[in-house]
């Protein structure tokens, strides 16, 4: 069942929200507040959670607390990836969390932390064991990302993709498993830390991995799993009917969703990364996946049971 909503992806990152068109981020704290009321209306028991942010930086946060837009959420999430991306050491975890903690009640999510095998599977071997030793416990939520690799054939959803140089290819090598479904070195640790560790694991539309990694996570004894609805997805054929499949696949585990990207043809500029022309357009897209899918009443919506 759903338990948290998120509201965009890494908003403060180049990669996910166009700073040429909102490099203030007015247009993303306005968009949030309405998003967040519009949740709130259809039920006030979600966890509304600010998109994970990635860099981990404190005037961010305290920015948005300034403008009120902290005032409609229940906690904010960070993102890390120390070994791979980030310009700090693994061991620096806890002073990466209490900067954030310093500058805002709410709780702090870590909602994307994991390791490459860009170099080798040792690599995330250690990593997931040295993660794991300085989160579990100082994070009330925490999502290992990912649980598989990202197909080569697949563009992985950043604005400048191969102009990244070694930094795009990372993206590939993220998963617990192998594109084929092999299991990686880490693999055979991850278990150790369920159910305190969740997985983040993106769903692309009619994704053909959705069956198998749900018995993937069970047999990690994942609890916590974090995915996405795309709003720019929302517009491909048969896109309600793959929303439902993959929601009810994945109704067992406590799902945070995270709400992200904008169509082509509703961004100021015609990008996923883009503002919106109108932003209750995204709060309605929100409202709509949670009347549909984590309803405000304790009856739970008959297509979940009956879904295939």
């Amino acid at each position: 069942m759903i338990e948290a909503v998120k509201f965009w992806n890494e908003p403060n990152n180049k990669s996910h929200w166009d700073f040429e068109v909102d490099p203030e981020w007015r247009i993303y704290s306005e968009m949030v507040r309405l998003a967040a009321a519009a949740v709130a209306a259809e039920n006030p028991a979600l966890t509304r959670v600010l998109g994970g942010i990635s860099p981990i930086d404190a005037n961010f946060i305290d920015r948005l607390a300034k403008d009120g837009t902290l005032a409609t959420l229940d906690a904010v999430a960070v993102h890390g990836f120390p070994l791979d991306w980030n310009h700090w050491r693994i061991d620096e975890w806890p002073e990466r969390l209490a900067e954030i903690q310093a500058v805002t009640r709410l709780p702090v999510w870590v909602t994307e932390v994991g390791v490459s095998t860009f170099g080798a599977e040792e690599v995330q071997e250690f990593g997931l064991k040295c993660t794991a030793e300085l989160l579990i416990g100082r994070a009330p939520r925490i999502h290992w990302y990912s649980l598989y690799d990202l197909p080569r054939a697949w563009p992985a959803t950043t604005r400048h993709r191969e102009a990244e140089g070694s930094s795009y290819y990372r993206h590939f090598y993220m998963g617990l498993l192998r594109e084929d479904g092999a299991p990686k070195l880490a693999c055979r640790h991850f278990h150790d830390y369920t159910p305190h560790m969740g997985i983040c694991q993106w769903f692309h539309y009619e994704d053909h991995r959705l069956d198998e990694a749900v018995r993937w996570l069970r047999r990690l004894g994942v609890k916590h799993l974090r995915t996405g609805l795309s709003w720019a997805d929302s517009f491909r054929p048969n896109a309600q009917q793959w929303f439902d499949r993959m929601m009810s696949a994945v109704d067992e585990f406590d799902v945070t969703i995270t709400f992200c990207f904008t169509p082509e043809h509703r961004g100021i500029q015609p990008h996923h990364t883009s503002a919106p022309l109108d932003v209750r357009e995204f709060a309605d897209f929100c409202a709509a996946m949670v009347r549909r899918y984590a309803p405000g009443s304790a009856q739970r919506p008959a297509r979940l049971a009956i879904a295939s």
